[in-house]
């Protein structure tokens, strides 16, 4: 009996033990995995894709039953998995938040059933190295993001310094070319008055006038891009400039096949604006749209209200930029269009005349797909007696 009674406590004895070498065993895997993944994590350069795909891979080896286990990250609609994953209802799953909201989630699929006995199928530890994952996630997720806002800004401090120092070299060379300009254009107006001279002579001076008056008409726009050119702000509804500058290619929009579509926003509120500057903007705008548009196409014009701005979209379904354009959009005498369709300095003033009403735009174009130009205006008080100088 005594030998009987001796075998039980020793049999009693050896089972918490096992369970406590076996715990033991689960805890040292979780923390494993949890160091491995924090060294990926420290240690990484590059897409943030190509992390992912190694940090799932070192899930299932920290799981009680690696063995049939597999995992996935899924983020932002996209998918990183282990080989062999399947969906499966034996499940365990944590969701990536990013500034309270979901992005994704984690979870580790069992491929069969397993559950021996009394275990449990999975551990509350396991739970929580599954979120610490999930939040290391979200993680690299916000910095990736910080680093993209950075790089994006740091590109458009670039850009802006750039178009400010060609502002500034094309409104010195305006204003050096003016003077002989003015000049030649004065004594050719001069000329043209003795009626004396031979029919021939009297057509090659008009042909100076006319080249004089171009020249004249390409300096003003180089000093609208380096806002050289004072405007007459007044009290101005951007709807009415949308509808006004729309009214000029009635007719152009029917012969080339292109639909237009408008929306207005019905509380526009007045701002202080040209508006013979910004029905420039509009035109210029609309001109490209048509432009990109050979084939016929769709034309998108809506105005809106948003944080103390009032905003112009310009958007058609035509032929789109690629990058290297879009670097240079803004800059004077850049185009892709041929001699006869322009000088290249439609959108540099555009850029100018929204820049000097304290105003920004935005394009966004991808090849093949078409472009969107956003204006956006700030709204500010109409001193009563400012108003357009009387001609």
């Amino acid at each position: 009996m005594a030998g009987r009674r001796a075998a039980n406590e020793n049999q009693t004895s050896a089972q918490p033990s096992q369970d406590t070498s076996r715990a033991l065993h689960e805890r040292v895997k979780e923390l494993d995995c949890l160091y491995r993944i924090n060294q990926i994590f420290e240690t990484y350069i590059g897409s943030p894709h190509e992390v992912f795909q190694r940090i799932v891979e070192l899930i299932p080896p920290a799981w009680q039953y690696p063995e049939i286990a597999t995992a996935r990250i899924v983020l932002d609609g996209r998918q990183y998995e282990t080989p062999g994953f399947r969906e499966g209802h034996q499940r365990q799953t944590s969701d990536v938040i990013l500034n309270g909201k979901s992005r994704g989630f984690i979870e580790v699929v069992y491929l069969r059933e397993k559950l021996l006995h009394d275990d449990v199928l999975f551990l509350k530890e396991e739970q929580s190295l599954l979120d610490a994952i999930a939040n290391q996630i979200a993680f690299i997720v916000e910095r990736q993001q910080a680093k993209e806002e950075r790089d994006q800004l740091q590109k458009q401090i670039i850009h802006a310094d750039r178009l400010a120092t060609i502002g500034q070299l094309a409104a010195g060379i305006a204003h050096e070319l003016n003077e002989p300009l003015n000049s030649i254009l004065g004594f050719a107006q001069l000329i043209q008055k003795n009626h004396r001279l031979p029919k021939e002579t009297m057509h090659d001076i008009q042909r100076i006038v006319t080249a004089s008056l171009h020249a004249r008409d390409i300096i003003k726009k180089l000093l609208l891009f380096a806002r050289q050119t004072p405007a007459f702000k007044g009290h101005v509804n951007l709807n009415n400039i949308v509808s006004e500058a729309l009214a000029f290619f009635e007719h152009r929009f029917e012969n080339d096949r292109i639909e237009l579509v408008c929306s207005f926003c019905p509380r526009m509120p007045d701002m202080l604006g040209d508006a013979g500057q910004l029905t420039q903007v509009l035109v210029n705008l609309v001109v490209n749209a048509i432009q990109a548009m050979p084939e016929g196409g769709k034309l998108i014009v809506l105005t809106d209200v948003q944080d103390q701005n009032v905003v112009c979209v310009v958007e058609d379904t035509g032929v789109g930029m690629t990058e290297e354009v879009l670097d240079r959009l803004f800059v004077p005498f850049f185009t892709t269009k041929d001699v006869t369709q322009g000088t290249g300095l439609g959108l540099p003033v555009v850029h100018g005349i929204v820049t000097s009403h304290g105003g920004t735009i935005e394009v966004k174009s991808k090849h093949g797909e078409g472009t969107k130009f956003t204006v956006r205006l700030p709204i500010e008080p109409v001193p009563e007696q400012e108003s357009r100088p009387q001609s």
